[in-house]
C-alpha cells in the first residue's frame, strides 16, 4: 500500500479516463500466503492466481493487523497487475494488493461481493 491512506485526504486532481483505463486491476485467488517477518513492516507474502492470461503472482502486502496467513489462500482479492516488479528484500512484489484504511489506517482488503471469474478486470 502506498502513503495517503489518511481519511481527510483530499481527493486526487482529475485525471482523462484513458489514464485509468492504463492501471490494470485484476481480481485473482489467493493460493498461498506466509508470513513475511524480513519485511521492515509487517507483511504477508501472497501468491494470487489471476486466471490463465496474467497467471500466478507474487505479493507482499501489509495486512497484519486483520489477516492471518492461513486465513487467506482461497480468498479472492482485488490487484494493480501492470506496475513493475519490487524487490523487497529477498522478495520480488509483482503485483500490488489493493486494499483501504481502516480509522486506524490498518489495511483491508478489497474484493467483490460476488465470486467472479479469477483475471476479470476492473471497470
Amino acid at each position: 500500500m502506498h502513503a495517503s491512506h489518511s481519511l481527510d485526504a483530499p481527493a486526487a486532481p482529475q485525471i482523462g479516463f484513458d489514464a485509468f483505463l492504463a492501471v490494470d486491476i485484476r481480481i485473482g485467488t489467493i493460493v498461498s500466503a506466509e508470513p513475511f517477518p524480513e519485511a521492515r513492516k509487517p507483511a504477508i507474502k501472497l501468491v494470487i492466481d489471476f486466471g490463465p492470461a496474467i497467471g500466478r503472482k507474487k505479493s507482499s502486502a501489509q495486512i497484519t493487523r486483520h489477516y492471518r496467513p492461513e486465513a487467506l489462500p482461497g480468498r479472492q482479492v482485488a490487484a494493480v497487475v501492470n506496475f513493475p516488479p519490487r524487490q523487497i528484500g529477498k522478495f520480488l512484489s509483482e503485483v500490488l494488493t489493493l486494499g483501504f484504511a481502516d480509522a486506524e489506517g490498518e489495511v483491508v482488503l478489497f474484493r467483490p461481493d460476488l465470486a467472479v471469474p479469477d483475471g476479470s478486470r476492473l471497470f
